[in-house]
């Protein structure tokens, strides 16, 4: 990446492929990746499940919006946002001032498709259908996926080096 090249983060549900994304782009960059999920799980020892569970949403999510300042100001070049980021207001500005935000959609059944090896470890999915679950967080969220993406880009039927092309493609025509 060269100076004046905006960040990239990406936001989107879980499942659509955030980390491998972000991994692939920093890849082609040369660029320094964040992926908040696992720095929040580096900083507390714990996994995103066990915040949610030993502390509840709302501190997991304060520490998100301060592990989101943290990566940018240590200057990472790609971020992996978390699926919730959005949730906040002042995420979502902050993420559309400093970054070229994409939003990587995906339709519940991939995405509950994508997830299903990872038992216990999305807390958001406990007790219910993960499809009907993943459906009432996109009706919820996607107003905010939608306020702060600067691109969208569809995942599903694609592997994470597709996506990956896409969202460069994505960011470098918006830049052009």
């Amino acid at each position: 990446m060269h100076a004046g090249e905006p960040v990239i983060a990406l936001i989107g549900l879980m499942g659509a492929g955030k980390s491998a994304v972000a991994r692939r782009v920093a890849e082609r960059l040369g660029a320094p990746v964040a992926d908040l999920d696992s720095m929040l799980e580096a900083e507390t020892g714990r996994s995103v499940a066990a915040q949610f569970a030993g502390e509840g949403e709302a501190i997991f999510r304060r520490r998100e919006s301060r592990i989101l300042r943290q990566a940018l100001d240590a200057g990472a070049r790609v971020i992996a946002c978390g699926g919730g980021v959005v949730l906040d207001p002042a995420n979502r500005a902050l993420l559309r001032e400093r970054c070229r935000v994409v939003w990587l959609e995906v339709s519940p059944a991939e995405a509950a498709r994508r997830v299903a090896g990872e038992p216990g470890i999305r807390p958001l999915l406990a007790g219910d259908d993960p499809v009907v679950r993943l459906s009432a967080l996109v009706h919820d969220r996607a107003p905010h996926y939608e306020a702060t993406a600067h691109h969208r880009v569809a995942t599903d039927g694609r592997d994470p080096e597709a996506v990956a092309d896409a969202v460069l493609a994505a960011v470098r025509e918006r830049a052009a």
